[in-house]
């Protein structure tokens, strides 16, 4: 996807009827290239018609921890868009919402417990077009008490768990004609919360894997991160489980709610697929706002 086409993507929905001559912009070289970009470009009715789930077709998807929260939230979109999924989790919810899907060899279920388990590569697909970690932990609490053994734990589940199963999904993501891998840090890491001591630690090496990652497995594999802020997941319900709880919570954010799964799943499914073929090494901020506005 050009520059061009995807600022054509945008601004025609918004003049639809109209003649493209007539499209407020200056007429320099960069504004007639924009024209161009216009005129020669297929629109559906969506100012997002670019991205499509349907290019997950055929194309096979490893989800540590797809089994609740975004996790599953991601298992959804990238089935729903015809793909391949392979779950590495303890235990699979619902597992009547995916029978068809099993039926038709097109989900797999592997139970393991990505700390305490072996991961083995014979695990796994033999061809891996997009990887996953979902497994977080939100371990709060102020720093002077916490334990040593809380920042173990963090670290174990969050990094030490996602090199494991990376380690053992290279070989069939390097026999992929490319590739995605997708991690997950959490706003604390750039906003300097206080009571985040341990999850913050923990996220930060996550995005610190995440760039090594990036220069190191290029060009073939992609390597990119998602820092959510609060999220409404069961590993989040003690934050939301009353009216009260959820009202003071939304007001923290400048759009005023927190986040939903499909919030976090939507931006995942584009970074695992191939429109965003030249992003790598970034991290991606899905937080309402918080980390960069004031409102």
């Amino acid at each position: 996807m050009t520059v061009g086409r995807m600022v054509a993507a945008w601004v025609r929905p918004l003049f639809k009827g109209r003649s493209i001559e007539r499209l407020p912009v200056e007429n320099t070289i960069t504004g007639q290239r924009i024209r161009d970009a216009v005129s020669r470009t297929q629109f559906s009715d969506s100012p997002l018609h670019f991205f499509s789930e349907s290019s997950m077709n055929g194309k096979h998807f490893v989800i540590i921890g797809g089994s609740h929260g975004i996790g599953l939230g991601i298992v959804r979109r990238l089935l729903r868009g015809g793909a391949q999924v392979t779950i590495v989790s303890r235990t699979l919810e619902s597992p009547e919402e995916f029978a068809a899907e099993v039926q038709a060899s097109r989900l797999t279920h592997i139970c393991a417990d990505v700390v305490r388990d072996p991961i083995e590569a014979n695990m796994l697909p033999a061809v891996i077009d997009g990887f996953a970690y979902c497994p977080g932990s939100i371990n709060l609490g102020p720093f002077r008490q916490l334990k040593p053994e809380a920042f173990v734990e963090d670290f174990q589940l969050n990094v030490v768990g996602a090199v494991k199963c990376l380690q053992a999904s290279l070989p069939a993501m390097k026999a992929a004609p490319t590739s995605s891998v997708l991690l997950f840090s959490t706003v604390a890491v750039s906003q300097g919360m206080p009571m985040h001591a341990s999850v913050a630690a923990a996220k930060g090496a996550i995005e610190g894997l995440m760039r090594t990652l990036a220069a190191e497995l290029a060009p073939t594999i992609r390597v990119n991160c998602i820092a959510p802020a609060l999220t409404a997941t069961p590993l989040a319900a003690r934050f939301l489980s009353t009216e009260p709880k959820r009202a003071a919570m939304a007001e923290k954010y400048p759009l005023r709610r927190y986040g939903e799964v499909d919030d976090i799943a939507a931006m995942a499914a584009f970074l695992l697929g191939d429109e965003s073929s030249w992003i790598t090494g970034q991290v991606f901020p899905v937080d309402g706002g918080m980390s960069s506005v004031r409102a």
